[in-house]
């Protein structure tokens, strides 16, 4: 049976989303159970099967989902024109016949819709992608940041995020409100390491674009403590199942 989050949010109704889990899938150990990533050398026919089974659970076929090969850029593509797989790390869709989706295992997936239902967009939003601003960069689909609503969904949390000191201060380049996501509280931290919040960098990115606090949900998850639900790249090493964050358009 498939355990799947939906977001918390005052999404309009034509606007579905999830977010996968690890479990209800038929993934062998160490990718138990329900991973839909074809690239951390799962067996592909387990991992079709758990897309498969994705599909049928939201009665959309297999051919509406835009897989993406993430690259950590910010390069956003229109779902309904993607052929394949294309590189990107976001992709958006303004009517109902593709499903957005990216794939997370620590990395922070983000949801986007405007307030009347015309426009959703899911974008993977790791460190790499933060730096480049993909959230502002997909800001600019919409006309107005003021009416857009956003979900962050599971990523690692603020107490186990551990990065050097060096990208702290590249991020404070970007922005002053940045520093206040990173700290030293770790005891165990080296003197060269900091803890990060990649919730808060999302937040202030955001807030750099136009979308109040008030616009943004979701944002208390942490892949990384959360065993049972979650996959962790940074817990479980390269062989790591991924989680998928998908929205949609419902006529």
């Amino acid at each position: 049976m498939l355990e799947l989050i939906t977001p918390h949010w005052p999404a309009p109704p034509n606007v579905r989303a999830l977010t996968t889990t690890r479990k209800g899938g038929v993934s062998k150990p160490p990718y138990d159970s329900m991973n839909l990533a074809l690239h951390v050398e799962d067996a592909v026919t387990d991992v079709l099967e758990n897309r498969s089974a994705l599909a049928n659970h939201i009665a959309v076929p297999d051919s509406s989902f835009v897989w993406l090969e993430q690259v950590h850029g910010r390069r956003i593509v229109d779902a309904r024109r993607v052929q394949g797989v294309v590189e990107a790390d976001a992709s958006y869709v303004r009517t109902p016949d593709a499903v957005c989706v990216v794939m997370t295992a620590d990395c922070l997936p983000v949801l986007l819709c405007d307030r009347h239902g015309s426009l959703v967009a899911a974008v993977h939003a790791g460190w790499r992608g933060l730096a480049a601003n993909i959230l502002g960069h997909a800001l600019e689909l919409f006309d107005q940041p003021s009416e857009v609503l956003v979900w962050l969904g599971p990523a690692i949390g603020p107490g186990h995020f551990e990065v050097g000191m060096e990208l702290c201060a590249r991020f404070s380049e970007l922005g002053p409100g940045y520093a206040h996501a990173f700290s030293k509280r770790g005891q165990q931290l080296a003197a060269n390491k900091c803890l990060a919040d990649i919730y808060q960098l999302a937040r202030y990115q955001l807030l750099l674009a136009g979308v109040s606090e008030g616009q943004v949900y979701g944002g208390d998850f942490c892949t990384f403590a959360d065993t049972r639900r979650f996959y962790s790249y940074r817990r479980d090493g390269a062989h790591s199942g991924r989680m998928a964050t998908a929205i949609w358009l419902q006529d």
